[in-house]
């Protein structure tokens, strides 16, 4: 990992977090210590700050978590509270997760802002409705 490379950790429920990380070392290639998954199974409210604490290590860290309440995202904050150079951002995503590890040479205030938008920019939706007048339109 490069020096001043801003580190990543998923904090989520079960195995969400895990699966999320898999997923963007699958596509990206991203280097192990770019980002890292721990899941709050099996783990009580004392257990999970302590492994989030010590996979906080040194250096700026930005912790994703799943929701935006709960035990991850309360002990997230907690980390944060107590730690210079740390940010939380919750109701991650996989495109978000993917812009992060492109991008985790910014300095984490822009690079917060930045993957903000762009986990609120990849949630879209349509009823079927729409979607079936939509695919008719695009195969003429």
């Amino acid at each position: 990992m490069s020096d001043g490379q801003i580190r990543g950790l998923v904090v989520a429920h079960g195995s969400v977090a895990p699966a999320l990380v898999a997923a963007v070392r699958q596509i990206s290639g991203c280097e192990e210590g770019a980002l890292q998954a721990i899941s709050n199974d099996g783990r009580g409210p004392d257990q999970l700050l302590e492994t989030v604490r010590e996979a906080a290590g040194e250096g700026p860290v930005l912790v994703f978590t799943d929701l935006s309440s709960g035990s991850c995202a309360f002990t997230a904050r907690k980390v944060a509270a107590q730690r210079p150079a740390t940010a939380v951002l919750s109701g991650v995503n996989l495109p978000l997760l993917l812009d992060f590890v492109f991008h985790r040479d910014l300095p984490l205030h822009p690079l917060v802002d930045r993957l903000v938008a762009k986990g609120r920019g990849e949630i879209n939706g349509a009823c079927i409705e729409e979607m079936v007048r939509a695919d008719r339109a695009l195969s003429r």
